[in-house]
């Protein structure tokens, strides 16, 4: 049975979407262009005032905002309304340079929350059940946004935070969790170790939404093996809002947008050119209900494909699919772009758990591309000659995959570092800047 949150909203018909959005792309950027000195010089200098913007037709003609942008204009430049009517900020992870921070007001709070009961519920969520929460709670989006949701869903919360993975397991079977929500890493992490705790059969969850970084489908049926349950994907980031820009419905073949709240747009990353529906591009978002913090044109540097086609769950809302990658963090090796998620694919093809990392280095001019891989614990009693074949193995399946040649090493169970928020991938010692 589909649960809706919001089923006037959620189902409403493609003339009502419209609608809203070009009622409220209209007033949105009036809003910016009065508010936000910072967006109106960018607007000034691309020669479009706010009555140019009469549609999402017209949305072609708007800047674009970057990264660099809000960091450029940290801490207050982008702030749309004033400091007093701000209740909150949330910050994004960033190691580099200024961190970029985010403002809402009350009502950005309870839309956000909206956003997240809506994937909750298209999860199977209701009121009778237990929500665990492990994202990271704090400046991170992940555990507030999901926790708001759970809330307004009428579920009962546990607001765990992530890592602690023993108190995780106890409160998982004590409370009876049947809702998981954290990273697909940690998720992983977690069946391994309930597996090895043997408690696999006190586990009442039924499904798990997990986002915040890049997992395929192989990892996905993996999770739910193990853990018995249906895994959602949820995308958000922290700029747009956080969690909650998209989630996926029982048919698994997508993400809805909240098309309410947010536009969307694939471009050509190079040119920055509008592409038709089902091209795959860098997608853009447009925040169309922020009150704080609406970024018109927002350049994620996801690439992913949108798809208009009628869904099974009733749904009307455009879906994106699950991010391919990103055009700035996309390796190229030898001049061939290699994304950490087609080595995965390999690997769960081949047998191997998701822990893996990757190490770029550069000899000579010579780019030389290495995969470290966690042996199962069966492999581990293996000889030095039948690791060495499963490595060749190994190496004969990436190179059908990527096109080049990856040197393989098997290494220890748990020798790899594990993450309990975002798994650390890839690890580029070549000075490429």
């Amino acid at each position: 049975m589909t649960h809706y949150y919001q089923p006037e909203i959620e189902c409403a018909s493609r003339e009502q979407i419209t609608a809203w959005q070009n009622e409220r792309l209209v007033k949105t950027v009036h809003h910016v262009y009065k508010n936000v000195p910072y967006y109106r010089k960018l607007m000034e200098e691309k020669g479009v005032t706010p009555d140019d913007i009469k549609s999402v037709a017209d949305l072609h003609k708007l800047p674009f905002l970057t990264k660099a942008d809000l960091r450029d204009a940290y801490p207050y430049g982008l702030l749309a309304v004033p400091l007093r009517d701000a209740v909150r900020i949330q910050s994004t992870s960033g190691t580099t340079g200024k961190r970029v921070v985010a403002f809402y007001t009350q009502h950005d709070i309870d839309l956000w929350d909206d956003c997240c009961a809506r994937a909750i519920m298209a999860a199977g969520g209701t009121k009778e059940d237990v929500v665990q929460v492990c994202y990271g709670y704090g400046l991170f989006t992940g555990g507030p946004g999901l926790n708001g949701g759970s809330h307004k869903v009428g579920s009962l919360t546990l607001p765990m935070s992530s890592g602690n993975t023993d108190r995780q397991i106890q409160f998982m079977c004590d409370l009876e969790a049947t809702i998981l929500c954290c990273t697909p890493s940690y998720a992983a992490y977690l069946a391994e170790s309930i597996h090895e705790r043997g408690v696999r059969d006190q586990i009442k969850l039924k499904a798990g939404i997990f986002g915040a970084e890049a997992w395929t489908e192989e990892m996905r049926h993996d999770i739910e093996n193990k853990l018995g349950i249906k895994a959602y994907d949820i995308y958000g980031l922290t700029e747009i809002s956080g969690p909650g820009v998209a989630f996926e419905c029982e048919a698994q073949t997508g993400m809805h947008i909240n098309e309410d709240h947010f536009i969307a747009e694939i471009i050509d990353p190079e040119t920055g050119e509008v592409l038709p529906d089902g091209s795959k591009g860098e997608l853009v978002f447009t925040s169309i209900t922020k009150e704080a913090f609406p970024l018109l044109r927002y350049r994620t540097r996801d690439i992913c494909v949108l798809t208009r086609e009628k869904c099974s769950c009733g749904r009307t809302h455009v879906k994106m699919c699950k991010p391919m990658g990103r055009s700035d963090d996309m390796l190229i090796v030898k001049g061939v772009n290699v994304f950490p998620s087609q080595i995965e694919t390999v690997l769960l093809n081949q047998g191997y758990e998701a822990n893996y990392q990757i190490i770029v280095t550069r000899e000579n001019n010579s780019d030389k591309l290495e995969v470290q891989v966690e042996m199962t614990p069966e492999m581990f009693s293996d000889t030095l000659s039948q690791i060495s074949a499963k490595e060749e193995e190994l190496v004969e399946a990436l190179k059908v995959m990527l096109g080049i040649y990856a040197k393989v090493r098997l290494v220890a169970p748990k020798s790899i570092t594990r993450s309990e928020g975002k798994a650390v991938r890839v690890i580029d010692q070549r000075k490429l800047y």
